[in-house]
């Protein structure tokens, strides 16, 4: 969407309002003139809350006074939140989606909202660029810009025999949010064996860090250990990742990505990757990596487990095929964007 508007509208003052957790997906972007980050009380470190909410106040008041002549309000669906940050800001138009009647009156330009469509999430919120003027247009990919200082001491950290080889760098990353899309250690493990045995691969281990009886932030740090067990003798690097910037560097760093639905996935497709992609009961139509080659897996149980190695292994050999093998390098599909 930032691309989009920076080439309708190339002289236009492009802002965005995140918070400070999710702000290092959009770190860096070249279409934005400015990125503006707030902190939620559940995201502070180091710092009170009192101190957090008043840095949000002093924020919203600068933002204010920039007189924003739109807000938009990208969300999956009605954005509460957002349409009360957007109210303090005051700009003269706030366009969102809205699912009812009362939703609707909230807005000076809401968009119904289309759950339940035969669209993708991007070309749905698209549809929230129509009172800008902007109907009907070619959606370009996603961009996410990897911070090359971690990038780099992370790539040199790896052990020769992960940073150097002839075959692909493969990022496996093993957490998922939802029980039904988290694909078993043991079909990774399986996956690995084969895919080092017919392309020489190498691979990058992700997962959500954290020990998984925590009932704040449950982890894999458990199943991490033990798929490091069940590689034994393969070409293996675990990269842990505490924070957002870390998992983009490193997934930045691979060729190509495997990986349950869920938001490596879409960090791995605005890096440009090559994707197979497990889903369960979420909608793989709606959701599936954009603007980049993948190949979605998803069986009637709605449920990964049903998903076996073999079937992983025919999505990735498509993948290579389609590239073209023979005149293909993973390098020159996985270019890394770099910060200036």
């Amino acid at each position: 969407m930032f691309a989009a508007l920076r080439e309708r509208y190339p002289d236009a003052y492009l802002a965005a309002l995140v918070n400070s957790y999710n702000a290092p997906a959009i770190a860096e972007n070249p279409h934005l003139d400015a990125i503006y980050a707030y902190t939620k009380g559940k995201h502070t470190e180091g710092e009170t809350l009192l101190s957090a909410y008043w840095r949000r106040i002093r924020l919203l008041r600068l933002l204010r006074r920039e007189r924003f002549d739109y807000a938009l309000l990208v969300s999956a669906g009605f954005a509460r939140r957002a349409l009360g940050l957007a109210r303090l800001i005051g700009p003269r138009h706030i366009v969102g989606f809205s699912t009812n009647e009362a939703e609707f009156r909230s807005m000076s330009d809401a968009i119904p909202y289309g759950h339940g469509s035969e669209l993708h999430e991007v070309e749905n919120g698209f549809r929230l660029l129509a009172p800008l003027g902007m109907h009907e247009i070619a959606i370009p990919p996603l961009c996410v810009v990897p911070d090359r200082t971690i990038a780099a001491e992370q790539k040199a950290a790896l052990p020769p025999a992960v940073r150097v080889g002839s075959g692909p760098l493969i990022a496996l990353h093993i957490s998922a949010r939802k029980p039904p899309q988290r694909w078993p250690i043991e079909n990774f493990a399986a996956l690995a064996a084969r895919l080092h045995s017919e392309y020489a691969a190498r691979f990058l281990l992700f997962w959500s860090p954290g020990d998984e009886h925590n009932p704040f932030h449950p982890g894999d740090d458990g199943k991490a250990v033990r798929l490091q067990e069940l590689m034994a003798g393969l070409p293996v690097a675990p990269v842990r990742t505490e924070h957002l910037s870390e998992l983009i560097a490193g997934l930045s760093l691979a060729d190509a990505v495997v990986c349950s639905d869920g938001g490596a996935m879409h960090v791995a497709a605005g890096l440009s990757k090559p994707i197979v992609c497990f889903f369960g009961n979420s909608d793989a139509h709606r959701w599936h990596p954009w603007s980049v080659p993948h190949r979605v897996l998803q069986k009637p149980s709605r449920n990964v487990t049903d998903i076996g190695p073999d079937e992983a292994l025919q999505a990735f050999s498509e993948l290579w095929q389609q590239q073209g093998a023979s005149q293909f390098t993973w390098s020159q599909v996985s270019r890394v964007r770099q910060a200036p």
